[in-house]
């Protein structure tokens, strides 16, 4: 089993900035990709980036220019730095983790979700 904990949500005011961060934890598992999603109430949860272990990343093009995500891969942590928040960035972040273990197929994990509130 993998753990996925997120931190760093919270209350900003539009135009601010957040930094989110997630760890993995857990034994026997190697790092695929790691990511974010987020998901407002009334939307379906969409990607907002992903990075792999080499540090190849990818981007929604709502938050391009404005995200960073990066990773540790000696911690298993994966960060994303938000700045020039907007209101339609509010929503719940949830981190997303792809994981080998073992000879087992691919296998996903997501963190239990951290809240970001943009106020105008």
């Amino acid at each position: 089993q993998v753990q996925v904990v997120e931190s760093g949500g919270g209350l900003v005011q539009a135009g601010g900035s957040l930094r989110l961060s997630c760890a993995a934890s857990g034994s026997d598992f190697r790092i695929v990709t790691m990511g974010w999603y987020r998901q407002a109430p009334g939307n379906e949860r969409e990607l907002v980036a992903s990075i792999t272990k080499d540090g190849n990343t990818n981007y929604a093009d709502s938050v391009k220019a404005r995200f960073t995500i990066s990773i540790d891969n000696a911690k298993n942590t994966v960060y994303l730095q938000m700045n020039s928040l907007k209101s339609e960035d509010a929503a719940v972040y949830y981190c997303h983790v792809n994981v080998l273990r073992g000879w087992n197929p691919l296998q996903t994990y997501w963190g239990q979700g951290t809240q970001v509130t943009v106020s105008s």
